[in-house]
């Protein structure tokens, strides 16, 4: 089976008949129906009812027919990404991130594409994840980073990295000593700990559940659902807090000017995934974008810039 059998399939179907086809096709009849009866004998299921009214498809014909008119979809749609002059391609594509992914992958996304891509114009959505799920459900976005499987059915969707979340003190902060570099959760429990509120899926998500698993109290000293006020208070030395690294780039990329402690005997981790239009939705602009996502992502984690970070199997083995 080729992808030319099965195009002249899906014509034969939509045309409803063997001679229309043909003609469409630009190919003789005989030669047509040959290539079904080869299509049907490698399948082993009857596709094509023949009659004097024409040819309508069976059960498995109908089924083969959705299922070819998606792989000729998505053949074509490559086919345009690999003929557009990079320089040519262009559209607007909006893509829905939450802060602390923002903070981390924002800035690099937009220089990579600009070198790239300079017609592509990148509109970047900043909200909490809830907000991000809702806007992807109805289909606002074209490309999200959220940290669960199922926010939107109708989209594809696809693990891009796992976080480590960690403990966040400010470098000379006194909270913990200096030559600790992890804690247990207790510990981090009894620490003044400065939070996102419960409406964050960080915290109700992640955190909460954690602390709830191990039966700790978890009394937030303030719950701030701005990241740049949280890490500034963090740095000032009112509290510590728990977020992945991402999180320190908020005010600047100085990682100098904190301290990351893991936390010693529970794995708190935040998935993340890539969720994108189907194919039949989805244009050559944005398609380009979704792949150059997975490169600058690939560089940060490969170069340290982007740390405490796992990507999944198949991404380390292309």
């Amino acid at each position: 089976m080729d992808m030319r059998q099965l195009r002249y399939f899906v014509q034969i179907v939509e045309s409803g008949s063997l001679a229309k086809a043909s003609r469409q096709l630009f190919i003789a009849q005989p030669a047509l129906s040959k290539h079904m009866a080869h299509l049907e004998e490698e399948i082993g299921k009857a596709l094509l009812v023949r009659s004097s009214r024409g040819v309508v498809p069976t059960n498995n014909g109908v089924a083969l027919y959705h299922h070819a008119k998606f792989m000729l979809r998505q053949l074509e749609q490559a086919v345009a990404v690999a003929r557009q002059e990079t320089a040519s391609l262009s559209g607007r594509v909006s893509i829905g991130l939450a802060p602390t992914t923002a903070c981390q992958v924002g800035l690099p996304l937009l220089e990579h594409l600009k070198a790239k891509f300079p017609g592509v114009q990148l509109n970047v959505i900043e909200g909490l994840s809830g907000h991000l799920e809702y806007m992807t459900s109805v289909g606002q976005l074209d490309l999200a980073i959220l940290f669960g499987p199922n926010a939107a059915s109708d989209m594809d969707v696809e693990p891009l990295l796992e976080e480590e979340m960690f403990v966040v003190l400010a470098a000379n902060s006194e909270l913990v000593e200096p030559e600790r570099e992890a804690l247990t959760l207790r510990e981090a429990a009894q620490l003044p700990l400065i939070l996102p509120s419960l409406r964050h899926g960080l915290r109700r998500r992640r955190i909460e559940l954690e602390f709830e698993r191990a039966g700790l109290p978890l009394d937030a000293v303030a719950e701030l659902d701005s990241l740049p006020l949280l890490m500034t208070c963090v740095e000032r030395g009112l509290g510590a807090t728990i977020q992945p690294r991402a999180a320190l780039h908020v005010l600047g990329n100085q990682p100098e000017r904190w301290r990351c402690l893991h936390i010693a005997d529970v794995e708190v981790k935040r998935p993340n995934y890539l969720y994108a239009l189907p194919p039949t939705k989805l244009s050559p602009c944005t398609a380009a974008v979704r792949d150059e996502l997975h490169v600058v992502v690939r560089q940060l984690v490969e170069s340290g810039d982007w740390q405490g970070v796992t990507l999944p199997a198949e991404a380390l083995a292309a």
